[in-house]
């Protein structure tokens, strides 16, 4: 009977054993790929969920090695809205910048800046730089009728360097602070404005030396989509808006819609694009084969997911990673494990067993970058996190057009709930945690790289009673050291 029903392990049912090591923590290096074509920092993914990533979260992320990918329980023009704030964020030339013209009111630039949050504008005639005016030049400006033309700094007292230049960060910041200025516009042969770079851009640079950037300096993010001919739509706009890597988001990406829908934007357009969820071989060979740049692996181990109680359907994450990266490895290209990491030691046995990255659902819900409000209870703060197979986030979805990542389509049926988690903090502090873990457990296994750890890891099944072992047990708590709640 036994041969008939295989044995499949989940995070749980294993260890790794210790070996012997040279390697010390800060000499490890955590780099991974997310695609065929992007590589990250830290292998981080923030989840395509409501209450855990929109702009602030995606961006954050972004600035510490790892993405986000911005959920799609949004209309098309919003979901743009937060891929645009992340690409907007930072990047050390703006080659779109933010300017008036001459005829522009004082009032009306303060207005714009104010807006925008930004401390000056250059001043722009038919395309040409004419001047350029900041904060400090309205400050004491009291007739806010009075045109800029009349408190710009005219084109003849401008500081500028010549597009051709290809000047470096580095050159930049040199210039600025021997002209003591902040703003440095980029100019072509006949002074038509082509760009801005500002010392508070280079200095987020400077403060965030692993952020994960595209080629013009922008930070990288990625966006969710469904399937279907209107999500194809939604796909173009995303691109158009500049996002980095298209997510088919759904829960059975075996699947035509979602084989046919991948199919369709890889003929289409030039991006990469992350393709799931699966959690078997079958189902991994059928999205490769229609040209998926990594693999989304995870049915029904999430937390706030009722999957496999509503359906008896999934498989154990571990066995499912360990199955699909098989051939994802043969292929070449990436595996993303989603769901049911509880611990810092889970991401350690997922990238271990063939994950090259995790995505973070419930690690992230609560954080300070995380949509939605602190709610207070037994006096203690918390905030919402719901599964996208929950009701609630099934009928938000539709009341903005947005079709459900699960198969039920007309009648909701949910296989997700709404809960709490504990408010947490800053997402910078979970993640500078959870990387510390990361680097220690690669020290345990005497390994200095990913790739290397796989190679040297010895995985070991564990009974029940090893597994209480491995948790405190046989004390009362007096101070909670776990690295989760930022205090």
């Amino acid at each position: 009977m036994e041969s008939l029903f295989p044995l499949y392990l989940t995070f749980d049912d294993i260890l790794i054993m210790p070996n012997y090591s040279e390697v010390l923590p800060h000499e490890v290096d955590i780099q991974t790929k997310l695609t065929r074509r992007i590589s990250m920092k830290i292998p981080i993914i923030s989840a395509a969920m409501d209450t855990v990533t929109e702009a602030d979260m995606a961006i954050e992320l972004a600035k510490m090695g790892g993405i986000g990918i911005i959920h799609r329980n949004l209309t098309i023009q919003e979901q743009v809205r937060e891929v645009e704030k992340v690409k907007k964020y930072s990047s050390w030339i703006i080659t779109s910048p933010v300017f008036v013209d001459e005829e522009t009111t004082v009032g009306e630039a303060i207005e714009k800046m104010r807006e925008k949050n930004i401390s000056g504008l250059p001043v722009v005639k038919n395309g040409y730089l004419v001047g350029i005016v900041t904060s400090r030049d309205l400050r004491f400006e009291s007739t806010k009728s009075k045109k800029i033309k009349e408190v710009m700094k005219p084109k003849e007292k401008l500081i500028v360097v010549k597009e051709e230049d290809k000047i470096s960060p580095e050159k930049a910041k040199e210039i600025m602070h021997e002209h003591k200025i902040e703003k440095l516009p980029i100019v072509d042969s006949e002074f038509r404005l082509k760009g801005l770079i500002t010392l508070k851009d280079i200095s987020k640079s400077e403060e965030n030396p692993n952020a994960l950037k595209d080629s013009s300096g922008h930070l990288v993010v990625g966006a969710a989509i469904g399937t279907g001919e209107k999500e194809l739509e939604r796909a173009e706009q995303l691109i158009k808006a500049g996002v980095d890597v298209l997510v088919i988001d759904s829960a059975h990406g075996h699947s035509r819609w979602v084989i046919e829908t991948l199919k369709k934007i890889k003929e289409k357009f030039d991006i990469d694009v992350i393709a799931g969820n699966v959690a078997t071989q079958d189902g991994t060979k059928a999205l490769l084969e229609a040209g998926a740049d990594a693999i989304k692996v995870g049915v029904g181990p999430g937390s706030i997911c009722t999957t496999r109680i509503v359906s008896g359907v999934g498989v154990p994450q571990i066995s499912a990673i360990l199955e699909c990266s098989k051939l994802t490895q043969k292929y070449g290209v990436p595996l993303v494990a989603d769901g049911g990491i509880r611990y810092p030691g889970d991401i350690v046995k997922a990238l271990v067993v063939g994950a090259d990255s995790v995505m973070l659902g419930n690690m992230l819900a609560g954080t300070d970058e995380a949509p939605g409000e602190k709610v207070l209870k037994d006096g203690r703060p918390y905030k919402v996190y719901r599964g996208m197979g929950s009701e609630d986030a099934i009928k938000d979805g539709m009341q903005k057009g947005v079709r459900s990542r699960y198969l039920s389509q007309d009648d909701i049926l949910p296989e997700g709930v709404v809960g709490l988690v504990p408010y947490k903090g800053t997402v910078r502090f979970i993640i500078s945690n959870l990387m510390k873990s990361l680097q220690v457990a690669f020290g345990y296994i005497g390994a200095k790289n990913i790739k290397e750890a796989r190679q040297k890891a010895r995985v070991i099944r564990i009974t029940e009673a090893g597994y209480k072992e491995s948790h405190v047990h046989s004390v009362q708590v007096l101070k909670e050291t776990f690295p989760f709640v930022e205090k």
